[in-house]
């Protein structure tokens, strides 16, 4: 544990205008307290979604429709002018520690709008009422009724910050089982080891006051080993997944452990892309309305669907 609390480095003059001008006053504000509940956690993590969700909802014209998906909790999201829901599905796992929904809407309605394809974000079960592996677990349910309907090349999965940490544990799972998997996988903000920090976080604040990431993250895995592969793939064998996206930026505290995670990915053979922002913060395109933010969203949803066979 550190009780180190670091400052936020003033913030760079190569980060756009627009960026700078929405991040100057969010970082001069305190964090949290460290012992937040977590019930006080999701009513405020519920507030600042519904107000980042209306200029969401503006810029990407999109219908929400309230379902399931092997049996688990889904929110179908479709762009407003309809979506052939025979070429393809795409599935996202949303972020938020494993403790809160930080994202499944803020991080879908602009893949839905820009790919023109159907998302459906998987709502899977918070720790730490439901630690490992309950989440993995829905996340195998949701995919196994999504290969019901089509064939594994119409399907991709993605997730940013917790969701990229659970689609990773997705692919191993899966590999394992012996099923097929998707076409592709966008890797958002995660990591692939949850045993110990990355670099990057000698150098930039803590996302909760004096707890490294992965001891964050130890509300999800509870006693169950961090250097399980199915739960830290890099531990494991890699070789065999899809096309992955690795998406990361220079403030972001996972930034180390994306950069692992995408060399662990090509030294096993597969085709892994890196792509790294300047200058901002931990999954910016989930809740940063800027320059960057269209940059990255146009990226993720380029890749995701350039995988999806027609």
């Amino acid at each position: 544990m550190t009780t180190d609390v670091r400052p936020q480095p003033p913030l760079a003059d190569t980060v756009s205008p627009e960026a700078r001008a929405l991040l100057a006053p969010m970082l001069a504000a305190p964090p949290p307290p460290a012992d937040m509940a977590i019930a006080d956690m999701r009513a405020f993590s519920e507030q600042m979604t519904g107000f980042l969700l209306l200029a969401r909802q503006a810029l990407h014209a999109t219908t929400v429709e309230d379902g399931e998906l092997g049996g688990v909790p889904a929110k179908y999201v479709r762009p407003a002018e309809g979506a052939d829901d025979a070429k393809g599905l795409l599935i996202n796992f949303h972020g938020g520690g494993f403790v809160i929904d930080a994202g499944s809407l803020l991080e879908t309605l602009p893949i839905a709008a820009l790919t023109g394809m159907t998302v459906a974000t998987v709502l899977y079960r918070l720790a730490p009422e439901n630690k490992y592996p309950a989440a993995v677990d829905d996340a195998l349910a949701a995919y196994k009724a999504a290969l019901a309907i089509h064939g594994p090349d119409k399907i991709a999965v993605f997730g940013t910050s917790a969701g990229a940490v659970l689609t990773m544990q997705l692919m191993v799972r899966l590999k394992a089982e012996g099923l097929p998997l998707p076409a592709a996988a966008g890797i958002f903000s995660g990591a692939g080891d949850l045993s110990r920090a990355g670099d990057i976080e000698g150098y930039l604040p803590p996302l909760q006051v004096g707890k490294l990431t992965h001891e964050v993250i130890r509300e999800y895995i509870g006693d169950a080993d961090p250097t399980d592969p199915l739960i830290s793939p890099q531990f494991g064998d890699l070789s065999g997944l899809p096309p992955t996206m690795v998406m990361s930026s220079t403030r972001d505290l996972l930034l180390s452990h994306c950069c692992m995670l995408h060399l662990a990915l090509r030294e096993a053979g597969n085709v892994s892309d890196l792509v790294v922002y300047e200058g901002l913060p931990h999954a910016f395109w989930a809740w940063l309305e800027c320059p960057e933010t269209n940059a990255a969203l146009g990226m993720q949803a380029k890749f995701l669907k350039g995988h999806i066979k027609p």
